[in-house]
């Protein structure tokens, strides 16, 4: 009988993880593309990471957080006007994906709708989108937007990694009981992948285990002559 019982890693492995992740993210990073409509996709080449989250997760900070640059991924001034897809060619080996923010209060319903339709769309369609990383807000109760976005999800049929953010603002027992309640949440989704993040882009907690997971994702390094 074959066990399919998940093996942890060695330290050796974690290590090894670790610098790989380390190395794609100290690649060059460049944006390359923003599309406001899905004809105007750029063509699937390389493997794919999309961020999505609700407005003011801190999506944009963590973005920036893992390339090591302040200024890559840009939030917008007004939450829910922006609906482009912004593509990062990352060491040309991974493509990250900065979605628009959902969950917008000000936002008119029409907006809303139209949001979910074309990243449903996106979602379902996309043939190089490897994972989505869905960050949620450690500092919040979760809302029912983030929770009809993982049903989406699910739809879809997309793998998607619930991250928290901005884990060093709440007490450790809140942080703890959130994270209890957000791994109970992912167990519950078919399409959610089973390990949760906590991360910090302002301290750097959890930057480097989260590097380390995506770069299992990249297209391998060019091989030394």
């Amino acid at each position: 009988m074959v066990d399919f019982t998940p093996k942890t890693p060695t330290p050796e492995e974690i290590e090894r993880a670790r610098e790989a992740g380390r190395l794609l993210f100290a690649g060059e990073c460049q944006f390359v593309f923003g599309a406001q409509k899905l004809g105007q996709l750029p063509d699937p080449l390389l493997p794919e990471i999309a961020f999505a989250g609700r407005s003011n997760v801190g999506k944009s900070s963590l973005v920036n957080a893992l390339t090591g640059r302040r200024t890559l991924a840009r939030a917008s001034s007004e939450p829910g006007r922006t609906k482009q897809l912004n593509f990062f060619e990352l060491a040309g080996r991974l493509t990250l994906v900065d979605m628009p923010g959902y969950g917008f209060a000000k936002a008119a319903k029409a907006v809303k709708e139209d949001w979910q339709g074309m990243m449903f769309s996106f979602l379902r369609g996309r043939p190089t989108l490897k994972r989505v990383v869905l960050l949620l807000d450690s500092r919040v109760e979760i809302k029912e937007s983030d929770r009809e976005i993982m049903k989406l999800l699910d739809r879809a049929a997309v793998t998607f990694q619930i991250v928290l953010t901005k884990c060093d603002i709440p007490k450790p027992s809140v942080l703890a009981a959130k994270l209890r309640e957000t791994r109970e949440i992912a167990a519950s989704h078919a399409a959610a992948y089973p390990l949760v993040l906590v991360t910090s882009s302002a301290n750097g907690e959890g930057i480097v285990e989260l590097r380390a997971e995506l770069a299992q994702l990249a297209y391998p390094p060019p091989a030394r002559a």
